[in-house]
């Protein structure tokens, strides 16, 4: 550890978010002296605004759904249940709260100082809250990011992810501009709980970064579904109707709608404004993202950044992961600690969820060329085909060379979320086609189908 004479603290952290938390954590358990500066709630965008209350949305459409399966299979339920939005808002935000009790609690055990102020650098170690001067010769960049709107006329009209969380019932039409997770998942969500979903997308496909093939079977569920797919399609303006709903049109000025509720989610920028970055020298990229190498160090030495703000992998679980490696480096006295940013899984909560982990089957051919071998599994769950519905699920591999070594799994169906964690294990330590095929199928199951593929 640096002399740290003439300091307040080891380590100040900017934002409460998860990448925040798990630094001031990590750093404290070193033996650190850290302050913690946020001004809102604490867990960031994914415990308030993001993961935690869209996953809790995410299960009561689960249920919504499994109550129509339970009335075809003889439960004396009505085929259809609606959810009263408030009741389950009221668990909801009471299941948050208690996250918001117990980070409170951690950090003051661990003896890191919570000042709830937005903190702004003056130089690189030094950063201003509520009027008052706090130093340290280390400082960690974890502000997160935030939903934006496109820049055409009438987007005022629309929200954007975050404003999900403040409705209290299902509209009865909703438009959600945007190819991404986000869309996938909230129109999966609001169709389950009663709404009519329709998705409109500038490319071709939904979610262009995963697996083209895993995606298709996606879009043919949701087309089951009800969930309206305008794919190739650019939204040029929103406008209000004379009834005071929203109209969509697109680049000829074709209306589509009327919508009560259009949601924007075309994409997230780096929360960087207004955090005096530009006078502690800290460089920023092209999209306002600040710059970091590989141990999240930025321009200024003894300052870094982890999660959305830098850009990297937007996802909870790799903004934690290195800002524990960081702090390990840092005050743990290991040198050569960093995230390894390759082969990170990742799980989008459509109904059912899609994930994977490693390449593409483009991304490999890309690569690997003919080395490259793919095997698929498309099959209805087993509840899906009691029920008799059109829903299917599709399992992914993707194989290169002669020891058919696996670099991507690739997932859409029931209970893929759960079923993926295990298996990014095995990919991440080198596992071939043989290997899987040595073990045991669990039957009857979804996940034995990656066992079982030939």
């Amino acid at each position: 550890m640096n002399d740290t004479s003439g300091f307040d603290y080891d380590l100040i952290v900017l934002g409460g978010g998860s990448g925040g938390l798990a630094g001031a954590f990590r750093a404290a358990e070193h033996g650190a002296r850290v302050a913690l500066l946020e001004p809102g709630d604490l867990g960031g965008t994914c415990v308030n605004l993001g993961c935690v209350p869209k996953k809790a949305m995410w299960l009561a459409a689960d249920l919504a759904a499994k109550v129509g399966i339970a009335a075809r299979l003889g439960f004396d339920v009505p085929e259809s249940a609606e959810l009263d939005w408030r009741e389950f808002i009221v668990d909801r935000q009471r299941y948050i709260a208690g996250i918001h009790q117990s980070y409170r609690r951690r950090l003051d055990e661990a003896g890191v100082s919570l000042v709830p102020q937005r903190g702004v650098m003056v130089d690189a170690h030094t950063v201003e809250a509520g009027g008052v001067q706090l130093r340290a010769p280390h400082i960690l960049l974890a502000t997160g990011s935030h939903p934006v709107k496109p820049r055409v006329p009438g987007a005022e009209l629309g929200g954007v992810s975050d404003d999900f969380f403040a409705w209290d019932r299902a509209p009865e039409r909703v438009a959600l501009v945007g190819g991404g997770y986000i869309s996938a998942e909230l129109a999966g969500m609001l169709q389950a709980l009663g709404s009519r979903a329709d998705v409109f997308v500038r490319g071709g496909r939904l979610l262009k970064q995963m697996d083209a093939e895993v995606v298709e079977q996606l879009q043919d569920n949701y087309r089951h579904l009800g969930v309206g797919l305008h794919l190739d399609h650019d939204v040029r303006e929103l406008q209000r109707g004379e009834d005071g709903r929203l109209v969509v049109l697109d680049g000829s000025g074709a209306p589509s709608g009327p919508y009560d509720k259009v949601v924007f989610a075309i994409g997230r920028k780096a929360s960087t404004a207004g955090i005096g970055l530009d006078r502690a020298g800290v460089a920023l990229g092209g999209q306002g993202e600040i710059e970091v190498d590989g141990y999240q160090n930025t321009s200024v030495d003894g300052v870094y950044a982890v999660g959305d703000v830098t850009g990297q992998l937007t996802l909870t679980p790799v903004a934690i992961a290195a800002a524990r490696r960081l702090m390990d480096r840092v005050f743990g006295g290991r040198a050569d600690a960093k995230l390894d940013y390759a082969n990170v899984p990742f799980v989008v909560f459509s109904h059912p969820p899609l994930g994977g982990i490693g390449l593409t089957e483009a991304q490999a051919r890309e690569q690997h060329g003919d080395a490259v071998r793919v095997y698929r599994s498309s099959f209805r769950p087993m509840l899906q085909a009691l029920a008799d519905t059109p829903l299917r699920s599709l399992f992914k591999l993707v194989c290169v060379g002669e020891e058919q070594r696996v670099v991507g799994i690739h997932a859409f169906g029931e209970a893929a979320d759960e079923i993926l964690q295990g298996f990014a294990v095995a990919l991440k330590r080198g596992v071939t086609l043989d290997d899987l095929h040595d073990t045991v199928a669990i039957h009857p199951t979804s996940a034995e189908e990656f066992v079982l593929m030939r």
